[in-house]
C-alpha cells in the first residue's frame, strides 16, 4: 500500500535520521569530485550498459500527474511538440506516444547508448519523434529544434544527476527552445527521501549532493532551491510542491518515506 500527500513543507526527520544526517559531514575529496565530474557521461553510459532497458518501469503516471499535457491544449486534437530533456531508454516517451497521438517529442539525452535504445524501440518512429545525444549543460538544443517552438519540455528525474552548479545552464538551454506562455513539467528528489538517507558515510559531494556505488550522483532539491533556480533563468512559478508518499511493505513491516518535488514553471 502508499499514500501520497503535497504540501510545501519539508519532511520531518525522526530523531535517529537527524542525528545521522548531522554526522555525516565528511565530503569526497576535490580530486575525486572533478573526476566524477569528467566520468558523468561514461558513468551514465555504464549504468545503461549493464541494465539495459530493465531498470525503470514504464512510466505509465505522466499523463496522470501532469493533466497539464491535456490541458495545455486549446482544442481537443490540437498537435502538441514536447520535449523531454533526458529520455533516457524511453520508459517516460513511449508510454506518451502511445496513449496520445498527436505528440511529436524531441527526446534527448546524455548517454549515447541510451539514445542508442530508444532509437532500437519497436515503437520508435522518425516521423512522431526526434531523439539526439546531447549534453544539456553545454550543447545547444537549437543545433536540433528550433527556438520558441516546444509545447511542453518535461525535465523528470534528470536534474538530479547533474552538478548543481551547472543546473542553471540546462534550464537556459530549455528557455530558448520553449514557446513563450508554455511549461516545464518538473518531478525529482525532494529533500530527505529515502534515498538520500540510505548513503552511506564517504557518499557526500555537497549539502544534498551525493554520489552512488556506480559513479551517478544525485542531488536533492528543497522547494525554495529549485524555485530560486528557475526565477533566476527567467521562468514564472505555477506549482511548486513536495509530493510525500509512504510505501508500506505490510510483509516485512517496513514503511519507506519518499520525497519528491514536483513543479510547473512557466517561461513569460
Amino acid at each position: 500500500g502508499a499514500f501520497q500527500k503535497k504540501s510545501h513543507s519539508a519532511r520531518i526527520l525522526s530523531p535517529e535520521e537527524a542525528e545521522r544526517l548531522a554526522k555525516d559531514r565528511v565530503l569526497v575529496s576535490e580530486f575525486k569530485q572533478l573526476k566524477l565530474e569528467k566520468e558523468a557521461q561514461k558513468n551514465w553510459d555504464l549504468f545503461y550498459k549493464r541494465n539495459s532497458t530493465n531498470f525503470f518501469k514504464d512510466r505509465h503516471w505522466t499523463t496522470r500527474e501532469f493533466q497539464e499535457l491535456k490541458a495545455c491544449r486549446e482544442f481537443a486534437d490540437q498537435k502538441l511538440t514536447i520535449l523531454e530533456a533526458g529520455c533516457g531508454v524511453g520508459n517516460c516517451l513511449f508510454p506518451l506516444l502511445e496513449e496520445d497521438l498527436n505528440i511529436f517529442a524531441y527526446a534527448c539525452d546524455f548517454s549515447p547508448r541510451a539514445v542508442e535504445y530508444v532509437k532500437k524501440n519497436a515503437l520508435y518512429s522518425t516521423e512522431r519523434c526526434k531523439v539526439f545525444q546531447c549534453d544539456l549543460t553545454k550543447d545547444d538544443l537549437l543545433e536540433n529544434i528550433p527556438a520558441d517552438s516546444v509545447d511542453v519540455v518535461t525535465l523528470i528525474f534528470v536534474l538530479s544527476a547533474i552538478h548543481p552548479d551547472k543546473m542553471h545552464l540546462v534550464l537556459k538551454n530549455i528557455y530558448k527552445v520553449l514557446k513563450p506562455g508554455k511549461c516545464v513539467l518538473f518531478r525529482d528528489y525532494g529533500l530527505y527521501d529515502h534515498a538520500m538517507l540510505r548513503f552511506k558515510s564517504g557518499s557526500k559531494l555537497g549539502e544534498n549532493f551525493y554520489v552512488r556505488q556506480d559513479g551517478t550522483r544525485s542531488y536533492f532539491f528543497t522547494e525554495e532551491f529549485l524555485s530560486q533556480l528557475f526565477k533566476a533563468e527567467g521562468y514564472e512559478q505555477v506549482v511548486n510542491e513536495y509530493v510525500q508518499r509512504e510505501t508500506v511493505n505490510r510483509k516485512e513491516d517496513l514503511r519507506v518515506p519518499r520525497v519528491f518535488l514536483q513543479s510547473k514553471f512557466q517561461k513569460p
